[in-house]
């Protein structure tokens, strides 16, 4: 009998323990980002206080995205929503879900100095790819600081410090690269990649970016052969070791450029998105560190 009661009261104990759990977690005010790269960013600013979730997974196209009607629920129940901006949410979908549900919206482009970006016909947009540079990524941290203050002003201390450290993280991330480019040699620093996602990183560490399939993500099947025949000479002309494939985007038409162009593949890079859980590119810092390395074992 006793023993009974024992087991009881022991499951009582550990039914309570659960459910305070919940009630924490359900407390906790809900942040939603449009992109893997803003989610960390989120969570370096916020850590614990907030539940940060990314309406993409780790490996999915932002520019290509079309939005479901759990990402519509997702987007509800938040107390923030944030994007890149820029359309790099193709169609704006970020911008359209935060009004549809009546929720405020964070841009962390916002105080970039934006890159112009090639469409074609001699059309230009603003390159939405500026967290490839840390030096922007510290802008798109203040821009996170200054939403999730406002919206919770009880804890702004505790997120201000933060912030701090990891806009130190970025300054000592910018300045390792910098140190690492340099076993490139200057005629060498080209970087050729699928889409034009690495201005913002090329202009900060001295390279010139080439792409064939310019600032989007479409199928490199459809440019044109005159297109097509412009890259493979350029990277001829520029000497370069070795072009690049990107996580996200199919790799075959690269891979024939690379043969036609004579050179090889120096690996993959992250672009569009960080890598999935347990690999190495699973943060923003692991990204542009493996980025980094790969490039620099590839060009040196």
């Amino acid at each position: 009998m006793r023993l009974f009661q024992y087991v009881i009261a022991l499951a009582m104990v550990l039914v309570g323990f659960q459910n305070s759990l919940l009630t924490a977690q359900n407390s906790k005010k809900i942040l939603v980002c449009s992109t893997t790269q803003v989610a960390d960013f989120a969570r370096n600013v916020v850590g614990d206080r907030w539940v940060v979730k990314c309406v993409l997974a780790a490996g999915e196209d932002p520019h290509k995205y079309k939005t479901t009607i759990a990402d519509a629920n997702m987007v509800k129940d938040a107390d923030l929503c944030a994007r890149n901006g820029w359309d790099l949410e193709g169609n704006n979908w970020m911008e359209t879900l935060a009004k549809t549900a009546g929720k405020k919206l964070v841009t962390c482009v916002d105080g970039i100095k934006a890159l112009d970006a090639d469409e074609g016909d001699g059309a230009t947009v603003k390159d939405p790819h500026a967290w490839m540079a840390p030096k922007n990524a510290v802008i798109y941290i203040r821009n996170i600081l200054k939403a999730v203050s406002e919206v919770d002003p009880e804890n702004a201390d505790e997120y201000k410090a933060r912030a701090e450290l990891y806009l130190f993280q970025l300054q000592s991330l910018d300045n390792w690269a910098k140190k690492q480019m340099n076993q490139i040699p200057a005629n060498r620093r080209v970087l050729v990649t699928h889409h034009d996602a690495f201005s913002y990183f090329c202009k900060s560490y001295g390279f010139v970016a080439k792409s064939p399939g310019q600032w989007s993500t479409a199928d490199l099947a459809g440019i044109s052969t005159a297109r097509r025949r412009e890259v493979t000479k350029a990277i001829r002309s520029l000497g370069v070791k070795a072009i690049f494939v990107e996580t996200t985007l199919q790799k075959d038409v690269m891979k024939q450029i690379a043969t036609e162009a004579g050179v090889k593949i120096g690996g993959e890079l992250y672009s569009d998105s960080m890598g999935p859980e347990g690999s190495a590119g699973e943060t923003y810092i692991g990204m542009m560190r493996e980025n980094i390395l790969t490039i620099v074992k590839a060009l040196k």
